[in-house]
């Protein structure tokens, strides 16, 4: 899966730029212009990553970035802002509030591919399309295989989409409807109890060693991965 990326700049010149260099790189880049925009677009399925300008038409990057950390669900969103401002006290702020790295304008797309790898590995290290291991429950992207205790399983392309994002997004509840929104995509229409029927694969086929246990459903939310008991 493709790391999706939110660009927050109101210039056309840079925002395109940047979306061009990003997607050279394989990335999935999402456009917003101004303020409300940036707001309207951080939504899911979310962006593994934002670039946010400080300075934009209707509001600023610092309150965009306030915004992001007051929601449980986006908080944990790296941010990457992208500023003329090169005043030491900006970075300062910028960072107090809740950037993960400051880039200050011009830079070379070597330079910011090399920072937003940096900040994705630290933060994120999952959307990175590196193996995930949970207990001897082994994901790799990559070969796009599942092995439980070294062992190969078999299964289908939704159920493997449904399982990365499972083990990348562990101990939190998602209801259905969240679940059709980061697996699926929000432009595919599918109902809510196709969900059902997809989760009972992926139990069926990591069952052995009991991983299935794994995914749980809590009653009247949803599902959740946990390691522990429900």
């Amino acid at each position: 899966m493709a790391i999706k990326a939110l660009i927050v700049e109101d210039e056309a010149a840079i925002r395109e730029m940047l979306s061009f260099i990003l997607q050279q790189k394989g990335y999935e880049t999402i456009e917003a212009e101004d303020y409300q925009d940036g707001l309207d677009k951080i939504a899911e399925p979310y962006p593994d990553i934002i670039l946010l300008d400080w300075m934009l038409p209707g509001g600023s990057g610092i309150q965009i970035l306030k915004h992001l950390k007051r929601d449980e669900m986006t908080r944990k969103i790296p941010v990457v802002m992208l500023t003329a401002r090169g005043e030491e006290e900006d970075k300062v702020k910028g960072l107090e509030v809740g950037a993960d790295d400051y880039i200050t304008k011009p830079f070379s797309p070597k330079e910011l591919l090399a920072r937003l790898t940096a900040v994705i590995r630290r933060v994120s290290p999952t959307v990175l399309e590196e193996t995930v291991d949970v207990q001897g429950l082994s994901l790799d992207p990559s070969s796009h295989r599942v092995f439980a205790h070294g062992e190969p399983l078999d299964m289908g392309p939704t159920e493997f989409k449904l399982l990365h994002f499972f083990m990348t997004h562990q101990e939190r509840v998602y209801s259905r409807e969240q679940l059709l929104n980061n697996v699926w995509g929000t432009n595919v229409y599918v109902e809510d109890r196709t969900v059902d029927v997809h989760i009972r694969r992926v139990r069926k086929a990591i069952e052995k060693g009991g991983f299935d246990k794994m995914i749980q459903t809590v009653r009247g939310a949803g599902y959740r991965f946990s390691t522990k008991q429900s």
